[in-house]
């Protein structure tokens, strides 16, 4: 039995950005059908199953075509077009809200070895690894990276501000810059304000030992919100993915399914 996990909408913004394959001089069987890859690629997404157990019933081919499927998609680019695409139509309807973006980060448990891994300090220094994600007002994801569970939050502050992509879809310049950013007592370093300074945007840092986390975290939660939608994809509760690229693969197609979900309750 298959089962078609794709929506029509994500399928089409995902069709225009697929590069048409090249039939092989020579020959073999045929190349499986991109959106049955796809639908294999999110329903291990979702469930977390190992590539391997993928079911052959559901129609999606193979758990390792649809991984080595993901991979050649991340290497082409797709997974980071399809976020911006996305966001491009979240921002046509002028649903992103730029007036206060959040960051934050969040360590995930790693099996042993991989790239972008490192003892977590706040897990008796087991292996892991760290996503480190900026929202905007309403928890939308404009830019996700990922470091070693043992790299501060602070390390990547100025990566993870140039890491969101110019986004048009309204009249004037495309926008990559939010107003006001929002960060607790982890980004507290005058390196994050110059940062910040540099960019025109307005620094809201919690100070240590000045200001309650309680009272700061009712614009901060939303980014918070956003780990914990990640974190629902079964394949992203613990990082399973040896190399760095294809763990970042599944977060990028993970923001997409998320914006996705915000476009169809927001526009």
């Amino acid at each position: 039995m298959k089962r078609a996990l794709i929506s029509q909408k994500l399928w089409e913004e995902l069709e225009l950005l697929v590069p048409a394959a090249q039939p092989s001089p020579k020959g073999g069987r045929p190349r499986l059908d991109d959106r049955a890859a796809f639908n294999g690629i999110l329903f291990v997404l979702m469930t977390g199953i190992p590539w391997e157990e993928l079911p052959q019933e559901l129609g999606f081919g193979s758990g390792m075509t649809c991984w080595r499927r993901l991979r050649q998609w991340q290497r082409e680019g797709v997974w980071d077009r399809l976020h911006q695409a996305l966001l491009c139509r979240l921002r046509q309807y002028d649903q992103i809200d730029w007036s206060r973006a959040s960051v934050d980060g969040a360590s995930v448990a790693k099996p042993p070895g991989g790239q972008e891994t490192g003892p977590n300090p706040t897990d008796r220094g087991k292996l892991g690894s760290k996503r480190h994600i900026l929202t905007d007002a309403r928890g939308v994801p404009l830019a996700i990276l990922v470091s070693g569970a043992n790299r501060h939050d602070s390390m990547l502050f100025e990566q993870l501000l140039d890491a969101v992509p110019a986004v048009p879809g309204l009249q004037g310049r495309p926008r990559k810059r939010p107003d006001n950013l929002h960060a607790d007592k982890g980004y507290d370093y005058a390196k994050c304000r110059a940062a910040l300074r540099q960019r025109g945007i307005q620094a809201r840092i919690a100070r240590r030992g000045m200001h309650s986390s309680q009272r700061l975290g009712r614009h901060r939660w939303v980014v918070e919100r956003t780990h914990a939608w990640l974190a629902g994809f079964g394949k992203l509760r613990i990082r399973f993915e040896r190399q760095l690229g294809t763990h970042l693969a599944l977060l990028k197609l993970a923001c997409a399914v998320i914006c996705l979900r915000c476009m169809e309750r927001f526009c």
